[in-house]
């Protein structure tokens, strides 16, 4: 019966919704399951079996190489040795066990399976007989790196000791819904268990200065029931900003005043972003509007002024983080990876509170743009900085600037490999009312709507052409409504607000039909709604006008100042030295240049490139090319701009 129940809330955690007879709130929407949706165009695909196949292999290799895995086994006496790394190197390893969970869920492999749980038994042998798990402190606490603090949660503002649980918990679930398999369930409720007798208003009032376990929290709640998860989640939330009882950490950490009485995306970004999507998910099962009237605002001042247009977040090097209003620097920008991926998983969340598309507008440009640059074609080289211009130097590190295939601090590599299976997740959506189609990628879904089976196939040529076609497929007729999300980029905003605009309107027109019978395009919150008796086989047809745009920055963002940037459809475009002549800092494009576009099915993956006419650095006329953004870098460390300066 015990087992039963879990499996239950299991799923319903995946659709986002928990276990309605234990709590109420849920979010608006919900999710359909990854599991679930089957993605089949040649883009994604591509990516997501290079992920499989390529970048959860080597992940493992390097977290292996690193003593990441074995720091586990020496913590567990099952080997000797002394600590290897740094303190939060625990949660690298379980974001690629997150990242396993997810592929087995779609494309089981006993081998992986087998590797997964007997690295679970490290991890359960490395945990301390209360809960505690820190492979560091548990090794040899008498040589704890200085950030680490000489005790338990004597240093909280930098340990990682609730963040890197946080991903266990994360981890956890994902293990449990791929396999059924409690081992690492049951190390992840013993360390919440424990948790619950340090910390609350008795008793330790700490909080994380890395945020990340609200979320694990929330997780374990839907999985588990148990409230006084939620009730944790919701305490280190709520006791950011409170200064009775301890000094506060200040806004690198998000720590500055109370977290319902922010208004701005301040600090370091990803610890940010992972706090918003924290206080989404507590909002949704507790019914907090104060949280979500506080994230509304934040969103709010990031989307108009602290955005770049790859959807990439975090301007500053120096704390990772967020920058003042439009304070935007191109060369500069550091735009983490890890921001990129969290910057995802809060507008998806917004998303389901509120069924708006403008938050899968800034998902979908960030999945595109700021993530996939993150990784490279072949799966095994990774960005941690994402700037919108280079010389061909990385000014922070002294070298090329060039992915590499790991770094020191390997957040980002690890984050790839859990956020890579998880898009088909992000494709559609339901309520009672309605399923949402929020992304055009060839794939094909199961649901259940209003007890009945219905399967959606679709098929696209996005990026690159803007056809789409949606076949509907009720296991019997069935009166419900489709919403059809008709993209920013398409309706002449490139992101929410007035931060980017299109230099000239778009003269293609939408247009949509059902069974061949044109349809009425009235978009509301972003969605054209279709409710009718839907027929096994009815097929919408849907065609998004995908072409060159042009786009300014706001006059407020100075380092854009009398520049233009190029996208087509959610990519966004660069000019590279290795297609212009080895340079292309100083060169210039007039307005009225004529652009055109040609498929190149040999060059990076498959791309469409952009050419036109324009000056070069030295003032001879040259024929510009440009490539999306995502692809730079994959041909040697050379020039690359995102704005263009306009003649």
């Amino acid at each position: 019966m015990k087992k039963n129940l879990l499996i239950c809330c299991a799923v319903l955690y995946l659709t986002g919704c928990g276990n309605e007879q234990m709590h109420d709130e849920k979010y608006a929407a919900q999710p359909i399951l990854f599991s679930d949706v089957k993605i089949s165009d040649d883009f994604w695909s591509k990516r997501i079996e290079t992920n499989r196949t390529v970048t959860i292999p080597y992940d493992l290799q390097k977290c292996e190489e690193t003593g990441r895995i074995n720091n586990f086994a020496v913590a567990g006496g099952l080997k000797e040795g002394k600590f290897e790394g740094i303190r939060y190197n625990d949660s690298d390893v379980y974001k690629v066990m997150e990242g396993i969970a997810y592929s087995i869920k779609s494309h089981p492999d006993s081998a992986l399976e087998n590797y997964m749980d007997n690295l679970i038994s490290f991890i359960t042998a490395a945990q301390e007989d209360d809960g505690y798990l820190y492979t560091q402190r548990t090794i040899d606490s008498t040589k704890m790196e200085k950030n680490a603090g000489a005790k338990r949660w004597s240093y909280l503002h930098h340990s990682h000791e609730l963040y890197n649980v946080g991903h266990m918990y994360e981890a956890a679930v994902a293990w449990f819904d791929a396999t059924g398999k409690r081992n690492l369930l049951d190390v992840a409720t013993k360390n919440a268990d424990f948790l619950l007798t340090v910390f609350g208003p008795d008793k330790n009032h700490g909080v994380p200065g890395h945020q990340e376990i609200e979320i694990g929290l929330v997780k374990l709640f839907r999985v588990t029931g148990k409230k006084a998860y939620l009730d944790l989640a919701k305490f280190f939330l709520d006791q950011r900003g409170v200064d009775d009882t301890r000094e506060l950490y200040g806004d690198y950490c998000q720590d500055h005043i109370p977290v319902v009485q922010q208004t701005e995306a301040v600090g370091h970004a990803v610890r940010a972003l992972y706090m918003y999507s924290g206080m989404a998910d507590v909002a949704s099962k507790t019914g907090d509007s104060s949280y979500v009237k506080a994230i509304d605002r934040i969103w709010e001042n990031m989307v108009n002024k602290r955005i770049y247009i790859t959807g990439g977040v975090g301007a500053r090097r120096h704390g990772e983080a967020f920058g003042d209003d439009y304070e935007l620097p191109n060369a500069s920008a550091y735009n983490e990876t890890c921001a990129a991926i969290a910057n995802m998983m809060w507008n998806h969340r917004l998303f389901l509170l509120h069924e708006d598309a403008k938050y899968i507008d800034v998902l979908e440009r960030t999945l595109y743009n700021g993530f996939l640059a993150g990784v490279s074609l072949e799966g095994n080289l990774f960005f941690y900085p994402n700037p919108l211009e280079s010389d061909g130097v990385d000014k922070f590190n002294q070298g090329a600037a060039e992915r590499q295939p790991w770094f020191n601090c390997s957040c980002c590599p690890v984050n790839v490999v859990r956020t890579m299976p998880a898009i088909p997740g992000y494709i559609y959506a339901h309520n009672e009312d309605a399923v949402f189609v929020n992304l055009f990628i060839g794939s094909e879904a199961k649901l259940q709507v209003q007890g009945t089976s219905v399967t959606l196939q679709q098929q696209t040529g996005l990026p690159w052409k803007g056809d789409v076609s949606i076949t509907v497929s009720p296991e019997k007729e069935l009166l419900f409504a489709l919403k059809i999300r008709i993209p920013g980029w398409a309706t002449e905003q490139p992101v929410p607000g007035d931060l980017y605009t299109y230099l000239s309107e778009n003269p293609d027109p939408i247009s949509l039909a059902v069974n061949g019978e044109p349809v009425n395009t009235t978009i509301e919150k972003g969605y054209v709604t279709l409710e009718q008796s839907w027929k096994k086989g009815d097929v919408i047809a849907l065609t998004l006008p995908v072409r060159v745009r042009r786009v300014i920055a706001n006059i407020n963002v100075a380092d854009n100042a009398g520049k233009v940037s190029l996208e087509r459809g959610p990519v966004v475009y660069c000019i590279e030295g290795f297609d212009n002549d080895d340079t292309v800092l100083g060169t210039r494009l007039a307005d009225g240049a004529q652009l055109n576009t040609q498929f190149n099915a040999e060059k990076l993956g498959g791309i469409i490139e952009i050419r036109g006419q324009a000056l070069a650095p030295n003032g001879k006329k040259t024929v510009l090319t440009a490539i999306p953004y995502y692809a730079w870098n994959h041909r040697g460390a050379n020039e690359m701009t995102v704005w263009i300066d306009r003649k």
